[in-house]
């Protein structure tokens, strides 16, 4: 499996052409105070933290694996911490630093099954007990060209859901199940299906999900 590294310059060069397209679901944080401590873990170029600030959230932090999408993000939200992760997915920040932390279409840039549970520890690590986790990520889609990219690269690729794009970024769909073991070591307390475009302009199904550090261990 490529190491993630490799496919830096493909994030960097799409930092000038690509729109993310995730919603936010407001109602999933409507707990949280809006002096919350949040981290957006792969936050490209600041979407979704400019829609957080909208909603009278202030204390907001991202952090990206490519410099392009942080310079991208700096020049459109000048006033908003940014920061290029240096070790991914090791962040600068000390044990239980978050109340809340955002995770939206990363885990499809992240194939390596190893490499997306060391990103979910990390973010175990920076939440606060009680603190929230919102994933959203895209399934596996039953479509026959997604299933075709799927049985021509997993024999590749070692997973069924990891394909090549035609543009050249590695990916990965994945099953319900799969995101369930991935989060093994949260609470998860609510789910929500959503379509969404795809970063080529591909209707997609994806699922959101708000899951909670447990207080103790």
């Amino acid at each position: 499996m490529p190491h993630p590294d490799s496919q830096l310059p493909y994030w960097n060069a799409a930092a000038g052409t690509k729109t993310f397209t995730h919603p936010l679901h407001l109602p999933w944080l409507t707990d949280l105070d809006r002096h919350a401590a949040i981290l957006d873990y792969g936050c490209g170029y600041g979407r979704v933290m400019a829609d957080l600030a909208q909603y009278g959230f202030g204390n907001l932090t991202g952090v990206d694996t490519s410099p392009a999408m942080i310079i991208r993000a700096r020049r459109q939200h000048p006033t908003m911490a940014f920061a290029t992760l240096s070790t991914p997915p090791a962040t600068p920040h000390p044990d239980a630093s978050f109340d809340a932390a955002l995770l939206f279409a990363v885990l499809t840039c992240i194939p390596d099954a190893t490499a997306q549970h060391r990103l979910i520890a990390e973010l175990h690590r920076v939440l606060k007990p009680g603190g929230t986790l919102y994933l959203s990520d895209l399934l596996l889609q039953p479509d026959e060209r997604n299933r075709l990219r799927y049985e021509r690269d997993a024999d590749v690729y070692g997973v069924y859901g990891v394909f090549k794009t035609s543009d050249g970024a590695i990916c990965r769909h994945h099953s319900r199940e799969w995101l369930s073991t991935l989060l093994a070591d949260f609470e998860i307390t609510d789910s929500r299906d959503i379509t969404v475009p795809t970063m080529n302009g591909h209707p997609a199904t994806g699922i959101q999900i708000k899951a909670r550090k447990p207080l103790a261990a």
